[in-house]
């Protein structure tokens, strides 16, 4: 629907739940917002349940997601998972990612996510031969995007080194442009589209050589581009930083111009209180990926601290381990009562606007995340009448939807006015089950 009425039962508005809100549609996006409208308009599309913001995956690698099930056999650490992942990355083609990403794509959207940053490092062919189109691998997630309905921040990754001083491994060698001038120059002919914007990334201060990280931020801050770089995942690259720069990662970061106000650090897990600091007192962003943080044993990040210190919240799901916005919610507040042991961490408003507004802020888009006039007109219903859902108050439809839903509760998903998703069923993927296997069993033969 271009232009047009949806008729939503119930609506979460930011601060307040309202039933029967009527919210017209032109142009992609949200004419005008009305209220108190308890029946349907002639000729409105209805969506009961509750109607939210789009969600915003603020972090996504989308072939990880081939790794479903198949890692969790036996023992190890994150850095023996990194095996198994770098095996997967060597056999993506342009054809193989561009299948398995929109079906990846598509079951985002099922799960009420409009909008996805893909931190995107596996640029080349294997061996690092770079492909007739040097962006062909990008250029397949972006029209896997376009053909799953969502919206995506291409976050193309500069991603030099196999560690402090280490050129790149055997698997590495088609993540790296050589240098970040190179990478840079590859990047600037990727062209942004009415579903798509690029960002940049830095995959880690191990990655990219100190002398080169401004070189990186300096790209996303000409365009005013998202920057994200994966930061203090795990405690040996603090150690690693520390006994090459005698310094933390967060502080070689700000000394090198990369910290600010459209910056995102993902997982942010092992900080000092400097480097919370840091982070807060230049506004850099936290994207917290609370189902892969603890699939991975990486621990739980100080995400309270950081807030209160001035870092806006994201989520994302990572690694796919699984893919539900709402269930990375309820982990950040979960964890940080499990760490803490005491609860209330966050209202379920504070959770959803990390999933919502601060998420699409994250990725570059502003407009987007609210039900208000001017936003895109992208929109996520909650069923509330679902065996995990039913019983509690409509007006408690924030806290149902944060601590009770799942993926399996989103009813319709829209993107820019068009539905997406009708009644649990994708509108452009058919068999979206079947599209994922295919395409994993593709990859894994």
């Amino acid at each position: 629907m271009t232009k047009g009425t949806y008729w939503l039962e119930h609506a979460w508005l930011g601060d307040r739940v309202e039933p029967g809100v009527a919210v017209d549609v032109a142009g992609g996006r949200i004419g005008a917002v009305r209220t108190d409208v308890h029946t349907p308009p002639p000729g409105a599309e209805v969506l009961r349940g509750l109607t939210l913001p789009g969600l915003a995956n603020a972090h996504s690698h989308a072939f990880h997601r081939a790794l479903r099930g198949v890692v969790q056999v036996g023992s190890g650490t994150f850095w023996t998972w990194r095996e198994v992942m770098y095996s997967v990355a060597a056999r993506l083609t342009p054809d193989g990612y561009h299948a398995l990403a929109r079906a990846v794509y598509a079951e985002m959207a099922l799960a009420g996510i409009t909008c996805v940053g893909e931190f995107h490092y596996v640029h080349h062919a294997p061996g690092g031969t770079r492909y007739a189109d040097p962006n062909a691998m990008g250029e397949a997630l972006i029209e896997a995007a376009a053909e799953a309905g969502i919206r995506i921040t291409l976050l193309d990754t500069c991603y030099l080194s196999a560690g402090f001083g280490e050129p790149p491994g055997a698997h590495q060698l088609r993540f790296s442009d050589g240098s970040a001038a190179d990478w840079a120059e590859r990047c600037a002919v990727l062209k942004e589209r009415d579903h798509a914007r690029i960002g940049a990334a830095i995959h880690s201060v191990r990655a990219v050589p100190a002398g080169q990280l401004a070189t990186v931020a300096r790209w996303a801050e000409e365009r005013r581009a998202p920057l994200h770089v994966h930061l203090s995942e795990q405690p040996a690259e603090n150690e690693a930083c520390l006994a090459a720069h005698g310094r933390t990662p967060t502080r070689l970061l700000a000394d090198h111009g990369v910290l600010g106000p459209r910056t995102t650090g993902v997982h942010n897990t092992h900080l000092t209180e400097e480097d919370i600091a840091l982070l807060g007192g230049s506004g850099t962003g936290t994207c917290m990926c609370p189902t892969t943080e603890r699939d991975l044993a990486d621990g739980i990040g100080p995400a309270v601290a950081l807030q209160r210190a001035g870092s806006p919240l994201s989520l994302g799901s990572d690694s796919h381990a699984v893919i539900d916005l709402l269930e990375e919610a309820r982990a950040m507040e979960l964890n940080e009562r499990l760490r803490s042991r005491t609860r209330g961490h966050w209202t379920a408003a504070a959770l959803l606007r990390a999933a919502t507004a601060d998420g699409h802020a994250a990725l570059g888009w502003d407009e987007a995340g609210t039900i208000e006039p001017g936003a895109l007109a992208d929109l996520t219903t909650i069923a509330l009448d679902s065996v995990r859902t039913a019983g509690p108050p409509p007006r408690l439809g924030a806290e149902t939807a944060v601590f009770a839903a799942s993926a399996a509760d989103v009813r319709h998903t829209v993107v820019g006015g068009r539905q997406i998703v009708r009644d649990g069923a994708h509108t452009r993927v058919p068999d979206v089950p079947q599209a994922l296997a295919r395409a994993v069993e593709a990859l894994r033969a």
